[in-house]
């Protein structure tokens, strides 16, 4: 599923759509200014430089760093020239939209010493133009300077809040990531627990078939090193980071465990749909693949309850085939502005760590006609493939 791309995609094109209206707008505005105001053609520089100043600042997100350079040279230049030549001052307001959009995405975004760099670069071209035609030498054009300025603290107050915020969500993400690796460190117990117990069952199968049937003791043998790779692989898959080791190991979930699960939800939210696979020992599967099958579920059934208040059911698959065991959970509510983006939250976040870890998949968006879905894909060790 990547309808959240494909809306992403169309947001972004959205907003540069416009903005370039807001380009166009204010051009056409200053020229018409400058023409009542200067007569001739003393509106061409101002609005050619606005307008490559405006091309710059659409397409930033190609380099903030060089675009946002190019534009405040632009500046400086047009400064220069306008001065020199007695023209309106500069920047206009075309090419102060512009300046106050590279410098707030560049603050934002770029390293810390860059982004600095570039605040003090704008405000410099701020200073600059402010000398060059100070209200009293009768070049200025209306508030232009005074626009300069609020267009550079509106580009810092903008890029320094979305930075600070973008910085949260990082650290949000990340402590999700960790809890997440530290309860499969947890679960480590159990798989090891259960395989192991494989192999000390095996072991002493083999004694005392080595005892009676000396010609089968090969095929015993057998079968326990390929316990014991299991067990090796299986732990290799849980493994993500280990710490705190002395935390309690909580219980694997049982596939079957998943109907208490959706009892519990009952109340809660809307009806829920267990579909289990029919005729399937999940008692064979491996702990760390039943766990985080209860864990995407789970997860799952929650953001339903928070977020999709208008859902009347819920359909719950749980399958599986040779290699993977898949889990799909879909709801049915009428779509909405407020189902995205924060169907997307930091639950996903954990589920995606967790299933990347065992060399799983996970997929979540909305739905093409209504509701939103989630697939998991969890690999079954070869030792449990059917």
């Amino acid at each position: 599923m990547n309808v959240p791309k494909r809306l992403a995609g169309r947001a972004r094109v959205a907003a540069e759509a416009g903005l370039g209206i807001l380009f166009v707008a204010a051009l056409v505005d200053t020229a018409a200014a400058l023409a009542a105001s200067w007569g001739g053609r003393y509106w061409l520089f101002d609005c050619a430089a606005g307008a490559v100043a405006g091309g710059i600042a659409l397409a930033r997100r190609r380099h903030r760093l060089w675009t946002a350079v190019a534009g405040l040279t632009l500046a400086a230049v047009a400064i220069l020239v306008a001065r020199s030549a007695g023209l309106p001052a500069e920047p206009g307001p075309a090419m102060a939209l512009a300046l106050s959009v590279l410098v707030g995405s560049a603050i934002r975004t770029l390293p810390a010493r860059s982004a600095a760099a570039i605040a003090v670069a704008g405000l410099a071209i701020v200073v600059g133009a402010h000398l060059a035609f100070p209200p009293s030498s009768g070049i200025g054009v209306g508030a232009v300077p005074g626009l300069n300025a609020l267009g550079w603290l509106a580009a810092l107050a903008c890029g320094l809040g979305l930075r600070l915020l973008a910085a949260r969500r990082r650290a949000v993400a990340e402590r999700v990531r960790r809890d997440e690796r530290l309860e499969l460190a947890r679960e480590l117990h159990d798989v090891v627990a259960h395989h192991i117990t494989g192999i000390v069952v095996q072991a002493q199968a083999a004694q005392i078939v080595a005892r009676r049937h000396p010609e089968r003791a090969g095929a015993a043998l057998a079968g326990i090193e390929s316990a014991g790779s299991d067990a090796l692989a299986a732990m290799r898959r849980v493994v993500g980071l280990l710490r705190d080791a002395d935390d309690a190991a909580p219980t694997s979930a049982n596939p079957e465990q998943l109907g208490d699960l959706v009892r519990r939800f009952e109340g809660h939210g809307p009806a829920v749909r267990l579909r289990l696979p029919d005729g399937e020992d999940t008692s064979t599967w491996p702990p760390e693949v039943t766990s985080t099958v209860h864990r995407v579920v789970r997860e799952s059934l929650t953001n339903v309850a928070r977020h999709a208040p208008h859902a009347r059911s819920v359909t719950v698959t749980v399958a599986r085939d040779r290699s993977a065991v898949t889990v799909e959970v879909v709801d049915d509510a009428p779509p909405g502005g407020t189902r995205y983006p924060h169907r997307a939250g930091y639950g996903l976040i954990g589920m995606r760590e967790r299933l990347e870890a065992l060399g799983g998949t996970l997929r979540a968006g909305p739905c093409p006609d209504a509701g939103w879905a989630v697939r998991a894909s969890v690999p079954v060790p070869a030792g449990s493939r059917r």
